[in-house]
């Protein structure tokens, strides 16, 4: 099965290097654009597998366009400005490529955008909509939607629970004791400190997870063996 690209740089001769590994690459499909408006317009229609943004273009910032990709579409920045690293990663890029970079370096780009997008497509999504916990939150009885937690992080007697679209919250309970509260199939304690929804997990390792928006989650050592049978089972 192919893998839809689409490169999008003022450059033409940048664009002939990419076109090259791609090439050299086998399997990737790659459509190329140096006008950014029309190569972003048509990453949101296709929505290919990858996208290769230069930051730097006459007209236009690739960091301006990068801020409103569909969500599935797995960004790689490809510039000559390596101060604009921690902007990408900032922006949810899965890679930074410094040019000039070599094919080595741009391989192992594609291989990390194929597996992260494997993951995301074997990933349990939530079947929850209006399923919520109630838990005390400043001595008031607050409602929290399932759908709605990044993560859930434990201070001492304290729960943090981060949400998407609110600030978060915080509530005085063991972390134990709220993960009673959750559908055991859809969350999972990775580390003493943390719990998080298995559909949000975009990769992990034995040592730390990586959400879909980019947030590192420390995964401790007693629950390293549990998460890779839990995610074993989930696939």
């Amino acid at each position: 099965m192919n893998i839809k690209c689409i490169a999008i740089d003022d450059e033409p001769m940048a664009l002939e290097i990419i076109s090259s590994f791609c090439q050299r690459h086998g399997n990737i499909e790659l459509t190329v654009f140096t006008n950014p408006i029309a190569g972003i317009e048509q990453v949101k229609k296709i929505k290919p597998n990858i996208l290769f943004l230069d930051i730097e273009m006459e007209d236009i910032n690739g960091r301006d366009l990068a801020r409103d990709l569909p969500h599935e579409v797995m960004l790689i920045f490809t510039t000559a400005y390596a101060q604009y690293a921690l902007d990408g990663f900032e922006l949810n890029a899965i890679d930074f490529l410094h040019k000039p970079f070599s094919y080595a370096r741009f391989e192992k780009a594609v291989q990390k955008a194929i597996e992260l997008q494997t993951l995301q497509q074997l990933s349990v999504q939530p079947t929850f909509t209006d399923e919520y916990i109630t838990l005390k939150v400043e001595y008031k009885n607050t409602n929290i939607q399932l759908k709605d937690i990044l993560y859930i992080e434990s201070m001492d007697n304290y729960v943090r629970i981060h949400l998407t679209s609110q600030p978060t919250l915080t509530s005085q309970m063991s972390l134990k004791t709220l993960q009673e509260l959750l559908p055991e199939e859809k969350f999972i304690r990775v580390h003493k400190s943390f719990v998080v929804p298995i559909y949000r997990i975009a990769s992990y390792t034995s040592k730390e997870i990586l959400l879909y928006n980019g947030i590192k989650i420390p995964v401790g050592r007693s629950y390293s063996k549990y998460l890779k049978d839990k995610n074993s089972k989930m696939a």
